[in-house]
Order: structure tokens, then C-alpha cells, then sequence
């Protein structure tokens, strides 16, 4: 076993140092090292013991997935909004079934083709990153849809483990069973995201003191194999169970410390299933279905590209958005080459998919680069050709989506009742599922016959009391919502009502299982004891005041993360969180109108809307440059604004791209986010009193204030409590302005 790791992990070091050296994914490098001590090449040594290797390569996914899950949160799903939604789902129907029909026209059989659907689906969310560095391309604009969309992706990507797992078990496509596993998974997903919140944030906190970095590694690593244990005796898979947990954890003031230090321990498991990946590559098999490859690799670069781009461009950007979006996806990657795992795991799969999806992934990820920069001469070339009456539909698609969104008060009230029946339903479901397993047989055996059967039931109904009470209350989202709507227009009252009384129905029914499993009476009876017990739940502030206990703790934990952070300003802005402005270097061309003119001159601000932070000179660096600089030939030029203002701008700036150099992104200027507390320094004073510029040598771009953008303000606006300020500066300047802010925290 020692033989066979200090080889794998030898090899893989030494051929990720070679595609680092090249600028290409180490995932690549870990599986050319599988395939160098894999049973197909002899010229090195290779593995003796490939069964214990596959267990650790199993470990691997289940770290990688827990990874996953720390960096996801369910919180951002609504942050991603309707357009992440829309096009993984535009992606994802599409893409399976070009890879399903591809599979048929082949000749395949059936699973192989439902596996290799699947496969083509999921885009890799390492290798769109590492392209985006290698580009200088994350303070873009598009890149905050591309995040949107890896966020659901990988959402959908561990719901797919879980419907393959299902297939794969009953080796065929059962509609029912499929349904029947999906409500079970959703039902479980609920069950163990709510208990897991009110659980495990509040015992990380209580004990928080107590934990160094030893033991809360030790902690959430077993927390984590625990809920892999759960989602297996579940019928789900491990990797299920690790990314649920690590989502858990996400919600946690210590998620950022923990993931930090499962981080070493992912990546050398991670490497090991890598490499396991790497193992299975036959040189033999490539050539004999080098057709295939060739045709899923096509397909992948370019129909998965086309149906991102169709996916962003309905859910309502404009075209040249939505196609710097799409060509992003033109690879597949981690997941495909977990869901084949899967797919040899249950023997469902034939042996040469394997290195067929591993080839498609390692040629498109190598043209991934090349991809994203063409979309915009693609676009250029296309737009032109489109015919205007085009152009004016698309244009008035993408404005008029968000006058769609904004008048959905039916579709929210909907939402909201669905939304709660869902939520208490589960728990409801899952007590009386509990009382089933555990406490009657406890208590038949206590108390027989008819006795035995009140007293559970009234244990029961005890329990699920607060819970009936809010899924019946009037005081929540769906009845503020009714109110609304049947003050402000004439609808299908029907509806209404019979959405609003399906919480009562529904609490009714739950009543009526509990009181049938435990005692044997007529449904008259049952239905009569039913409505008392309704009327009284109904009625009861004691169980309401305990229930809003329940509810209060339950999310406190769930925000506490978010309210931490918004303590520790500034910050730096995150990629996917970064609002319609972004950092980008020009140079000056000799042939630009800007040479030998001032910034004063030129009132950039005033026409373009734009600030230019640093000018890079010769060795030269000058930091926020003052109104008398004047600009000289082959000055590189740090500006901060929108997409459109940077475009427009580099028209006139830049003549010849080939004197940027990709490596010459590494900025010392940055964005950074600054709020502003009630007892903060900056409150109440203005921009040019509170002397930002000359003080900490930053720059004001932007106010947010009441959810309201403020762009370029002027110098005697005055800063408010809870005002977002944007400021571009130096990370030695930031940390003097952040020494303030804690200052601030430790008065109060």
C-alpha cells in the first residue's frame, strides 16, 4: 500500500509541476500520471494493488464533494436568480439529449447512453476558473452569470449521482420508481438541511471556545463521513451525504476555517482519485473509437457552447452577453468522470466509456481558452448579419424580462403556499415516521390496548403541535401575499381559496395518520377529534410563542455567517458577488488622442464615466493620478467601470492589444467594499471631510444605499449608516481603513 501511494503521489507531483509549467489544469497532470503507472504503459513501474487504490480514490470524491459543499450554500440559489436557473436547465436538456442520441446513432446500448447524456451535461467549474485567471477575465461582467450557472450545475450534478444511482439499481428506466426516489431525496434534503442547521451551527458556537483547529478538523470530518453513512442506509450515494454536509457547514461562522483546513486533505485524496481516473486510460481503446471521441468532443465544444448561449439569452441578456457567457461552457470535466465511476461501480456502464469521456475532457479543456476568446469576434461577425426586426426582438426580450418578473405576485403567492407545505410537511412527515419506528413499539409494550394508543398519539401530536401551528398560521409570507392580491385585482378567487385551504387539509390528514396508527376508530371519530385538536393548535399562543422559538434559532443559525461578515468592512469585493463595475489595464497607444493631454483635460469621469486609478510607467507605478498627469505613450492605465464604459473607452486608448501581456493583471490597485456603521468614523460626514483620497490615498467610485447603485459621487456627499461604499486602493491602505472599523467594534 506505502509502494503503490508514494508512487502515485511521486508521479503526480512531478507531471503537475510540468502543466503548471505549461499553464494548463493539474487535474490533467494527476490523470497523465495515472495513465504512466496504469496497466497500459509498462515502461514504468505500475500499481500492485488497484482494488485498495479505488477505495481510496473513493474517499477522494467523497472529500471533493464535502469541498463542494462548503463552497456552495443553498442561500446563493437566490442570488444566481433566474438566469443561473434557466440555463443549467436550457444545458442540461439539451446536452443530454444530443449525448443520448449520439450514444444511439452509434449503436450503444441504453444506459451508455443515458450515462453519456449525463456526462456531457455538467461544465467544470476548476477549469472555467483557472481559464478566467489565466485571461484576466473575473472582474467581467459575463462572469457573474458563468458563477450563477456553476452554482446550480453543481447542484444538479450531485441530484444526477442520486437519479443514476436509481437507475443504475433497477438497470432500467422506471418512470414511477424515479419520481418515487426523487420525492424521497427532496424529502430528505429538507429533513436533514433543517435539523442540520438548528443543530450543528448552535453546538459549533456553545463550543467554539473548546475547539482549536485539531479538533474542529477532526469534528466536521466526522460529521461529515456520518451524514455519508446516513445517505447510504438512505438508498443514496456517498457523495450525496458529503456535499449535503459540507453545504451544512457552509452556513457556519467557522465554514471559512474549516474549509480551510480540509483543503490539504481534499487535495491530496482528490489527486489519488485523479490519478485512479488516469489508471483506466487504454491507449488500444482510444484508437479503436476514435470516431466517437472526435464526434462527442465536437459536440461538446460546440452544441454545449450554442445551448449556454440559448439558456442565458432566455432568461433575458442581451446577445453579446449571453454568448461571452455560453463559450465559457465548452468543456466537460470532475463530474463526468465521477458520474462514470458510478456508472463501472454498478457494472451498467461499458469499460471503454471511461477512456473515452476522459479524452473528450482533457482535448476540450485544452481549447477551453480559445473558446472564450472568441466569442466576441463571433459575435462581431454574427450581429452585423442578424436582420433588424431580429434585433429589435431580442433587444425588447431582454428589456422587458424584468418588467415579467416584477409583476408575479400570484406566482409568489403559489410559491409561498408550496413552500411551506413542503418545508413543515417534511417535518411533520418525518415525526410521525420517527413515532412510528421508535416510540410505538416502546410504548404497546408499556401501556397495552386502547390506552397505549392515546397516550402515543397525544406524544405525538405533542411534537408536531408547533409545527401544525405555523403551517396553519396567518401570520406569514403566503397570507400577507393573499391580502395583497385580493386587495389590488380582480382573479380566480377559487383558486385562491382552495390554495389557502390546502395548509388545513393538509394539517387535517397528518391529524388523522397519527390518530390511525395509533388507535383504531371510526373516521368520524378520527375526523371529530381531528378538528378539536385543530381548533385547539389553531388557538394556542403558547405553542406559537414556542414554535417562533423554534423559527428564531433556526435562523439565526442560518444568518449568522452573513451577519459576521458584514461586520469585518472593508472587504474585498468576491468574484461572483462584484457589482456592474470591474478593474481593467490599457495601454496607450502612440496614435490615441489621450497622448500628452491631462486627466483634467480629458474628464474621463465626466464623459465616460470612468476613473482611471494607476498608471504604470516605465518601473514606474503612480497610485491614484491627479487631474495635472499627463498621459504619454505606452502608459499602462488601470480603470475602473462597467462593461459598455470599458469598451467604449478602449476603442480610443488602446490600438495594439499585443503590448498588454496576460501576466501584467497582477494589480496593486483593487476593489474593495467599505459599510459604513452607525458609530463608524465615516458616518455623517462627507467624502471630502472624511478625506478618503488624502488620507488612505482610496477612491470613491460608488454608493450603495438602499439597494440603489450610485455611481461616481460627488465629494461633498454625505456618508449614512448603512451606505456600502466601493472604493478602489492599495491592500496597505485598506488595512488602515479597516483598523478604523475595528476600532469602531471595540468601543461599542
Amino acid at each position: 500500500m506505502f509502494s503503490d501511494l508514494a508512487l502515485i503521489l511521486v508521479t503526480a507531483g512531478l507531471t503537475t509541476i510540468i502543466f503548471k509549467w505549461l499553464r494548463q489544469p493539474v487535474v490533467l497532470g494527476y490523470i497523465v500520471a495515472g495513465f504512466l503507472i496504469g496497466p497500459a504503459f509498462n515502461l514504468f513501474p505500475g500499481i500492485t494493488d488497484v482494488a485498495d487504490i479505488n477505495v481510496w480514490g473513493k474517499i477522494g470524491v467523497v472529500f471533493l464533494l464535502f469541498a463542494l459543499g462548503l463552497e456552495f450554500s443553498f442561500k446563493r440559489l437566490k442570488v444566481v436568480g433566474a438566469t443561473g436557473a434557466v440555463t443549467a436547465i436550457t444545458e442540461l436538456v439539451i446536452m443530454f439529449t444530443v449525448g443520448y442520441t449520439i450514444g444511439k446513432i452509434i449503436g450503444w446500448k441504453d444506459m451508455n447512453c443515458i450515462f453519456l447524456g449525463c456526462m456531457l451535461s455538467i461544465s467544470s467549474t476548476t477549469i472555467i476558473i483557472k481559464a478566467f485567471e489565466d485571461l484576466n477575465m473575473k472582474r467581467h461582467k459575463f462572469t457573474n452569470i458563468v458563477f450563477g450557472v456553476l452554482v446550480v450545475e453543481d447542484l444538479v450534478a450531485v441530484l444526477l449521482l442520486v437519479v443514476l444511482s436509481t437507475i443504475s439499481v433497477s438497470k432500467s428506466f422506471d418512470g414511477i420508481q424515479l419520481a418515487f426516489s426523487l420525492v424521497k431525496l427532496m424529502f430528505f434534503l429538507i429533513i436533514w438541511f433543517i435539523v442540520g442547521i438548528y443543530v450543528i451551527p448552535t453546538l459549533l458556537q456553545k463550543s467554539r471556545k473548546l475547539m482549536g483547529e485539531e479538533t474542529l478538523l477532526v469534528f466536521s470530518i466526522g460529521l461529515c463521513f456520518g451524514m455519508v453513512y446516513l445517505a447510504t442506509k438512505a438508498g443514496f450515494s456517498e457523495a450525496l451525504g458529503a456535499f449535503m454536509m459540507g453545504s451544512i457547514l457552509a452556513e457556519t461562522i467557522e465554514a471559512d476555517k474549516i474549509h480551510t483546513l480540509v483543503n490539504p486533505i481534499k487535495n491530496l485524496f482528490g489527486a489519488i482519485f485523479f490519478v485512479t481516473v488516469g489508471m483506466l486510460i487504454d491507449p488500444h481503446v482510444l484508437v479503436q473509437y476514435w470516431l466517437p471521441i472526435v464526434v462527442i468532443t465536437l459536440a461538446v465544444m460546440f452544441i454545449k457552447s450554442f445551448s449556454a448561449t440559448v439558456g442565458v439569452l432566455i432568461s433575458g441578456q442581451d446577445l453579446k452577453t449571453s454568448m461571452q457567457a455560453g463559450f465559457c461552457f465548452s468543456q466537460i470535466g470532475e463530474f463526468s468522470f465521477i458520474i462514470a465511476t458510478l456508472g463501472l461501480s454498478f457494472k451498467v456502464i461499458d469499460p471503454f466509456m471511461y477512456p473515452i469521456i476522459v479524452s473528450v475532457s482533457i482535448i476540450t479543456t485544452f481549447f477551453t481558452p480559445f473558446f472564450m476568446r472568441l466569442s466576441v469576434p463571433v459575435y462581431n461577425k454574427v450581429y452585423p448579419h442578424i436582420p433588424e426586426k431580429a434585433k429589435l426582438l431580442l433587444s425588447r426580450y431582454s428589456s422587458g424580462t424584468k418588467s415579467v418578473e416584477q409583476e408575479n405576485n400570484v406566482r409568489d403567492y403559489v410559491k409561498a403556499q408550496l413552500f411551506a407545505l413542503a418545508i413543515y410537511g417534511s417535518i411533520l412527515v418525518a415525526i410521525i415516521l420517527i413515532s412510528n419506528l421508535f416510540l410505538k413499539p416502546f410504548i404497546t409494550t408499556k401501556i397495552e390496548g386502547f390506552w397505549g394508543g392515546v397516550v402515543g398519539a397525544a406524544i405525538t401530536l405533542l411534537v408536531m403541535a408547533p409545527f401544525l401551528r405555523a403551517l396553519i398560521s396567518k401570520k406569514n409570507k403566503a397570507f400577507t401575499l393573499l391580502k395583497k392580491l385580493l386587495q389590488e385585482r380582480k382573479i380566480n378567487y377559487g383558486l385562491l381559496v382552495s390554495l389557502s385551504l390546502s395548509r388545513y387539509i393538509a394539517a387535517l390528514i397528518f391529524l388523522g395518520v397519527v390518530m390511525t396508527s395509533y388507535v383504531n376508530l371510526a373516521t368520524g371519530y378520527l375526523l371529530v377529534i381531528g378538528f378539536v385538536l385543530f381548533i385547539l393548535i389553531r388557538n394556542s399562543k403558547s405553542i406559537l410563542h414556542f414554535y417562533q422559538q423554534i423559527e428564531s434559532r433556526f435562523m439565526h443559525n442560518l444568518n449568522v455567517r452573513a451577519e459576521e461578515k458584514k461586520k469585518q468592512a472593508p472587504v474585498l469585493i468576491p468574484e461572483k458577488e462584484a457589482k456592474n463595475f470591474y478593474l481593467e489595464q490599457m495601454v496607450i497607444s502612440s496614435d490615441s488622442e489621450f497622448v500628452g493631454k491631462t486627466l483634467k483635460d480629458l474628464q474621463l469621469r465626466e464623459k465616460y464615466e470612468v476613473n482611471i486609478v494607476s498608471i504604470t510607467r516605465g518601473k514606474a507605478v503612480i497610485n491614484l493620478p491627479s487631474r495635472d498627469t499627463v498621459l504619454y505613450p505606452a502608459d499602462k492605465i488601470t480603470i475602473v467601470g462597467s462593461d459598455e464604459q470599458v469598451a467604449a473607452l478602449k476603442s480610443l486608448v488602446e490600438i495594439d492589444d499585443e503590448l498588454i501581456k496576460p501576466k501584467s493583471a497582477r494589480q496593486q490597485m483593487d476593489l474593495y467594499s467599505l459599510l459604513i456603521t452607525e458609530n463608524h468614523p465615516f458616518n455623517g460626514s462627507s467624502i471630502r471631510k472624511a478625506a478618503i483620497r488624502e488620507s488612505y490615498q482610496a477612491l470613491v467610485i460608488a454608493i450603495e444605499r438602499n439597494d440603489e447603485l450610485m455611481m461616481n459621487p460627488e465629494s461633498d456627499e454625505i456618508l449614512l449608516s448603512d451606505d456600502i461604499v466601493w472604493i478602489v486602493c492599495e491592500e496597505n491602505n485598506v488595512k488602515k481603513i479597516m483598523s478604523l472599523s475595528q476600532e469602531d467594534n471595540s468601543e461599542k
